[in-house]
């Protein structure tokens, strides 16, 4: 008699796909780790005493995520990170923000302009900001930014241009409640200080700033400013720091012509 066909019951298909899910679930939660924890890799035993997973759920996630090169495994340490797969989502979702899309010609001219390093930098969550775009010049020393990377709003000229010009309520909120940290020895970390630096910002329109997020760096920054007059963006132009500080006036002048010309295609009407 041959063999009949096993149906699959209700109960049995609610149980595969609750199954489903809880993978799909695990995985993310994972990738997100790797993306929001400083470290360059991570063990297995870590990765499941910080994500409450048994080791055996996080090594099966782990298996199917670097077969499709989502996360890589050194063969030495047997440590993992993110892989290239990852990078291609990143730049995917960089790729789909307008504001990275409408400004790339203006950091393009900006560049040749100056000859130096063109960024465009988002907020992230508030507190922090990440660079999401960049033109480099065709000149032997070059600054160069790592796109995505997320970095703190007092550190540094661009994220003090945001911190200048969110409200002020939600610039208050970051002073008292973000532990200011240190990322060189140049990074301001007073907040009185840095109150009194963010009004001089509000007042000339631009930050400059040498050393603070990566010694031996420059860079003065402006607001891209929407409609309501609040930064959707910040852009730069850096460079090494004794080069740009011969070259400030004319980065600077550069710089404030591209911010009021990206900030009136998002509606900013002001000067």
């Amino acid at each position: 008699m041959p063999p009949t066909a096993k149906s699959v019951t209700g109960t049995e298909s609610q149980g595969s796909g609750s199954a489903t899910i809880a993978t799909v679930e695990r995985a993310a939660d994972i990738l997100l780790h790797l993306a929001n924890t400083r470290g360059p890799d991570f063990g297995i035993t870590e990765l499941s005493e910080q994500l409450g997973m048994s080791k055996a759920a996080i090594h099966r996630v782990l298996a199917s995520l670097r077969g499709r090169g989502l996360v890589d495994l050194d063969e030495r340490t047997r440590r993992y990170s993110l892989g290239v797969g990852a990078l291609r989502l990143g730049l995917a979702y960089l790729d789909r923000i307008d504001v990275r899309r409408m400004g790339r010609p203006t950091l393009e001219q900006l560049s040749a302009r100056t000859n130096e390093t063109a960024t465009l930098s988002v907020l992230l969550g508030g507190r922090e900001r990440i660079y999401v775009d960049q033109v480099t010049p065709d000149r032997e020393v070059i600054m160069s930014v790592s796109l995505g990377e997320p970095y703190p709003l007092h550190a540094g000229a661009s994220g003090r241009t945001f911190l200048a010009y969110l409200p002020e309520e939600q610039g208050e909120t970051y002073l008292n409640d973000v532990p200011l940290d240190a990322l060189t020895a140049s990074t301001i970390i007073d907040a009185d200080t840095l109150r009194r630096t963010l009004a001089e910002i509000r007042a000339q329109g631009w930050a400059r700033s040498s050393g603070e997020r990566k010694s031996g760096a420059a860079s003065v920054a402006a607001p891209v400013r929407s409609h309501d007059g609040y930064p959707i963006a910040v852009i730069s132009v850096c460079g090494p720091a004794e080069r740009l500080a011969s070259e400030f006036e004319g980065c600077r002048d550069a710089l404030l012509h591209a911010s009021r010309m990206m900030s009136r295609q998002f509606g900013w009407t002001g000067d």
